[in-house]
């Protein structure tokens, strides 16, 4: 699929027919574009439009090129980054004098926010370069976002670890083990936006020196350092949470081995009390024809309370020690 844009009273526009509107067009998105699509902007740009595995390539060589003086550009991008679960694919910039050509295989959000805002006021986007540095802040926009979701998220988790609201053990067991997994999806979800920063930042970079290269006005460039250092502090606050998240996840792990010692101790406690009462018990339950106690009236009380006493004074001793 196509969409075709060009400025019209300083706003951007879609438009339908190509050959009608070659000469205006400053912006086309390709989305999952067909073999006849890539040829009919090939031959128009006059540059080669990466395929999907040219695209997911990792190297920088990949990713970051120029090819016919059109700069080339690939981030990696989260779309349905609502949920816990974004799809992470490559997205593709070619900058080809003062025609952008976006590639793409996924939905991210800021393909949809930023045209319809771009139709509506003047952004300050007239060619191709200023549709760019707009759509990257748009892009970066978004991501500030999924963060600032996953903080507020991981804030709650912290809390249900360090101030549980079941007061049972059994309960809490079960509540841990949801954190866990509350854990392990807002790991991902980190992760992922990381790897979109890292690969941001090293495309804001190249296009600083690009803009630099080609003597690009200094608001164009004072934009470029901006991104790049919105970028730059929103790196910085994935690595803050997936620190903390990984310390949520040895103080979760951490509540369920308290836990788990605290069960295996009132087990401990149990079998040493009933220990001695077991011991008399099985004395006198001995049965042998000589025992002294066997014809004695207070034979069958003594038993008993020795075998309360045996109970009862270990757990004294353990309630004095703080043991329990």
């Amino acid at each position: 699929m196509i969409r075709l844009f060009v400025v019209e009273n300083e706003r951007l526009r879609i438009v339908d027919d190509f050959e009608a509107n070659k000469d205006r067009i400053v912006w086309v998105d390709l989305f999952s574009p067909t073999k006849e699509e890539d040829a009919v902007i090939e031959d128009w740009i006059g540059v080669s439009i990466p395929s999907l595995e040219e695209m997911e390539e990792i190297e920088i060589s990949s990713r970051l090129y120029v090819e016919n003086g059109a700069q080339i550009m690939t981030a990696t991008l989260p779309a349905h980054a609502d949920g816990d679960r974004p799809k992470m694919s490559p997205v593709t910039f070619v900058l080809a004098g003062t025609r952008l050509i976006t590639v793409r295989y996924h939905e991210p959000r800021a393909f949809q926010t930023f045209p319809q805002r771009a139709e509506k006021v003047d952004t300050g986007c007239h060619s191709g370069d200023t549709i760019l540095i707009g759509l990257l802040e748009a892009i970066v926009d978004r991501l500030a976002d999924v963060l600032e979701r996953a903080s507020t998220e991981v804030v709650a988790i912290s809390h249900d670890i360090f101030h549980p609201s079941e007061k049972k053990a059994s309960k809490r067991d079960r509540d841990f083990q949801l954190v866990l997994r509350r854990i392990g999806r807002k790991e991902d979800l980190v992760s992922k936006i990381q790897d979109s920063l890292l690969t941001l930042q090293r495309l804001s970079g190249f296009l600083a020196n690009a803009a630099i290269q080609h003597k690009n006005p200094k608001d164009m460039r004072a934009r470029i350092k901006t991104l790049s250092r919105d970028i730059l502090s929103l790196s910085d606050h994935a690595s803050f949470q997936t620190q903390k998240i990984n310390f949520l996840l040895d103080a979760t792990l951490g509540m369920i081995n308290i836990e788990q010692n605290a069960i295996i101790k009132i087990v401990s406690v149990a079998a040493v009390v009933f220990l001695p009462p077991t011991l008399v018990a099985s004395i006198y339950g001995m049965n042998f024809e000589l025992m002294p106690e066997l014809r004695w009236i207070l034979g069958y009380p003594l038993a008993l309370t020795l075998m309360v006493v045996s109970a009862v004074l270990p757990f004294w001793f353990f309630r004095r020690k703080g043991w329990l």
